[in-house]
């Protein structure tokens, strides 16, 4: 007995004498690349060696715990719904009511009766330019014009009873005319010194100041603004020009303001930009309370689907197979909350905002499980959460 522990203990002595088994720094260190690949390899070995001995491990822990084989799954009822998409653009905040207004006379801005920020009505009287004496050459004129008018009348009574000659009357009625139309000329060139609001809105800014000489087209007096009538322009790609027309429902975000809200397209071009084959929409804006200003950039989700009794589900729970196809997992219940998982191929159409209509492999009335799928085969017993 004691020879055969001495042959053991001398044994043991000489293999812990052998050659250790080298690192892999130590095969890394030798710049070896045919010891490195070797070392690779051989580790890849272990590896698969380890994995499937795991994984006869865990078949055999799903057979023998009868306690912790059912994994926690939620489900959820599929039911017929109204499945929209949406496509996302860009789009600019306009108005048509957003102008400049410039002087139509040229002379000094005498008075200025409003300041920026100002809300006008139509045809409020905005500032007066000195007329430089038009004024009074209206009023002699229009003195002249009565005098004009009084003998045209004269001579017509005259004409009326054969007295006079025609030459009179006609001289009468052709001065009559040209002083009628002098007075009309001067009125109009006299009204051009008024500068009134051409529409209602808000004084935004004021550009020139009370006593400075204007002229048409060289000076900017006031710009003025409505936010009542605000609408978004948009191009939108011209392959959606089936399918968004007049009336197609949008979703509109106004991020830098916070504001978001859903409208309809009320105008569709029928016009395709050569440029970049797209066409223009526009959208109504509701502005209520002036918080939506010109030239604000929009997020516009523009409704380019939908269909009714569709089947959705979270698009999130969909695995891939090998072949490319799609699969989801149904609850086969069993006893209450226990139940076995049932893999199922579906054939999906569009997804918008995480959810993704199926349209082939699902019905409504069917339990699918929509949390824990990940963790789960077909055929696995499952339970779900109280």
């Amino acid at each position: 007995m004691k020879k055969t522990i001495l042959t053991l203990c001398i044994a043991a002595s000489l293999f812990s004498c052998g050659e250790k088994e080298k690192s892999i720094d130590d095969v890394i260190d030798t710049g070896e690349i045919s010891q490195i690949k070797a070392k690779k390899s051989e580790l890849t070995s272990k590896q698969t060696k380890l994995k499937a001995e795991i994984e006869k491990l865990n078949q055999e822990i799903e057979k023998l715990d009868t306690v912790s084989r059912s994994v926690l799954v939620s489900i959820e009822k599929l039911q017929d719904s109204v499945f929209k998409h949406y496509v996302e653009i860009q789009g600019d905040v306009e108005t048509d009511k957003n102008i400049i207004l410039y002087p139509e006379f040229s002379g000094v801005l005498s008075k200025i009766y409003i300041k920026e920020g100002d809300n006008v009505k139509k045809g409020q009287i905005l500032a007066k330019i000195d007329d430089g004496g038009l004024s009074s050459q209206l009023a002699q004129s229009e003195t002249q014009l009565a005098l004009a008018e009084t003998t045209f009348e004269r001579q017509g009574r005259l004409w009326d009873q054969k007295i006079g000659s025609e030459i009179q009357f006609l001289e009468a009625k052709t001065n009559f005319d040209a002083m009628k139309n002098s007075v009309n000329q001067l009125r109009a060139q006299l009204a051009k010194t008024t500068v009134k609001a051409p529409f209602s809105g808000t004084i935004d800014k004021v550009f020139s100041d009370q006593g400075e000489v204007v002229s048409p087209g060289a000076n900017q007096l006031f710009r003025l603004v409505n936010l009542d009538e605000m609408y978004i322009v948009a191009e939108v790609p011209e392959t959606y020009l089936g399918k968004i027309r007049k009336g197609s429902d949008v979703k509109v975000v106004l991020s830098s303001i916070g504001k978001e809200f859903e409208g309809k397209v009320e105008k569709v071009s029928n016009y395709i930009n050569p440029n970049n084959r797209s066409f223009e929409i526009r959208i109504s804006v509701p502005n209520s309370n002036g918080a939506v200003k010109p030239n604000l950039i929009a997020t516009v989700k523009l409704n380019d689907y939908t269909a009714t009794n569709a089947i959705t589900i979270p698009q999130n729970i969909l695995q891939e197979n090998s072949k490319g196809e799609k699969i989801a997992y149904l609850f086969e219940s069993k006893d209450g909350n226990k139940g076995v998982a049932e893999k199922i191929i579906v054939e999906t159409g569009l997804s918008y905002d995480n959810k993704i209509e199926v349209t082939k492999g699902l019905e409504s009335g069917q339990t699918i499980i929509v949390e824990g799928t990940r963790t789960i085969r077909d055929g696995q017993e499952v339970k779900t959460k109280q």
